[in-house]
């Protein structure tokens, strides 16, 4: 469904009004959510539709998934997190977890950014070049 100029411009407004010191405030897109709805503002499905669009983006951007062969020591955890912190900014929701395939290195993906280090990826690497 192609969306209108206004009707997106209407939904960054409210996805903006939604944001507190730079992080999405929960509270606040419920209550939009909730607002909206009663109102029944023209377009209001679309507009609905394209703020969860924003806001899944949001979350999506937010959100950290570390897979490793092991698991790593807290100290290093510590470090990855400040270090990504730093370059995306506070806020980031951190998930890691063990994945064997991988054979060893870390595989890092921050909403659709992914920096794979992990010896499987070489591995692959390395088969296509012959």
């Amino acid at each position: 469904m192609k969306i209108s100029k206004l009707t997106r411009r209407s939904a960054k407004g409210l996805f903006r009004s939604c944001l507190a010191n730079g992080a999405l405030d929960e509270a606040r897109v419920r209550q939009t959510v909730t607002t909206v709805l009663a109102q029944k503002l023209r377009h209001y499905l679309a507009i609905l539709e394209y703020f969860q669009r924003l806001v899944r983006w949001d979350l999506q951007r937010r959100t950290v998934r570390v897979d490793a062969a092991i698991l790593p020591q807290p100290g290093l955890q510590r470090d990855m997190e400040q270090n990504l912190s730093r370059r995306y900014g506070a806020g980031l929701q951190f998930s890691y977890q063990q994945n064997s395939a991988l054979i060893g290195g870390l595989r890092i993906q921050v909403g659709s950014d992914v920096f794979d280090g992990s010896i499987r990826a070489r591995l692959t690497a390395l088969q296509q070049r012959f």
